[in-house]
């Protein structure tokens, strides 16, 4: 896809797991890319994987619940490479796994400012370089909008919400050529579901280990979905190891 080579992707959450792993699978495909992300460290070690040393990685240390920290990424984006053409809107945390009644106001709020009000602001942000040509914005749900898991109310509520923020980027952004879709994924092996494989809560109160997938798979359907024209998007795409417990979860 030659056309990718003039594109510019901007990925959050670029140091680990999905993030790192669809960054990796854009630059492999020609994009230019922006690698965000709280930890500097961790984003250098994405940028070493790309090789990319000629000009097409950029690593913007960020942290997505901070709107000036956003409008600063973006703005370093647009001065190295020109535009933004992709955001693919992935930091998370899962936050608490406790009951229902045993989360705390302070972890309730982390889980929001994180996973709603910091894809809130890189959304937006992002709407506001592609207003005058266009883009796309690929926001990161979870099975977890679709079905809960127990313990884990703050994660599900904000992974609902990421639901409605896609639909509303997707009516607003018509006018103005910008696509945005979500892509909702069940156990992808990172570090962050490492605990499936040796046995998590189930609906009924049992524990079990859970089927995992290949990291991969995931870059390569975000891969996908940013190479579409702009005349075309998945609205919705749901990526998920074959025999979790999902269809027919409780």
């Amino acid at each position: 896809m030659t056309e990718q080579h003039n594109r510019v992707a901007v990925v959050t959450g670029a140091g680990s797991g999905i993030g790192r792993h669809a960054a990796l699978a854009l630059h492999d495909d020609g994009y230019r890319v922006v690698l965000a992300g709280r930890r500097e460290a961790a984003l250098q070690e994405t940028a070493r994987a790309t090789g990319g040393d000629d000009g097409t990685v950029l690593v913007a240390p960020c942290d997505v619940t901070e709107p000036e920290a956003v409008r600063a990424l973006f703005a370093r984006c647009a001065d190295r490479f020109g535009q933004v053409d992709v955001l693919v809107n992935n930091a998370g945390i899962f936050g608490p796994s406790a009951p229902f009644d045993e989360i705390s106001p302070e972890q309730w709020s982390d889980v929001v400012r994180t996973n709603l009000t910091g894809a809130f602001l890189c959304a937006q942000e992002a709407f506001r370089h592609m207003k005058a040509r266009g883009g796309r914005i690929i926001n990161n749900g979870s099975l977890s909008a679709h079905v809960p898991r127990p313990h884990a109310a703050a994660y599900t509520a904000t992974k609902h919400a990421v639901t409605g923020l896609t639909k509303a980027i997707s009516l607003e952004g018509r006018p103005y050529g910008i696509a945005c879709g979500q892509i909702d994924v069940g156990n992808a092996a990172t570090d962050m579901t490492e605990a499936m494989s040796r046995g998590v809560l189930q609906a009924d109160g049992s524990v079990a280990p859970e089927p995992t997938m290949d990291v991969r798979r995931v870059a390569e359907a975000v891969v996908f979905m940013a190479g579409l024209p702009l005349d075309a998007n998945v609205q919705f795409m749901t990526v998920m190891a074959t025999t979790m417990p999902f269809i027919g979860r409780g």
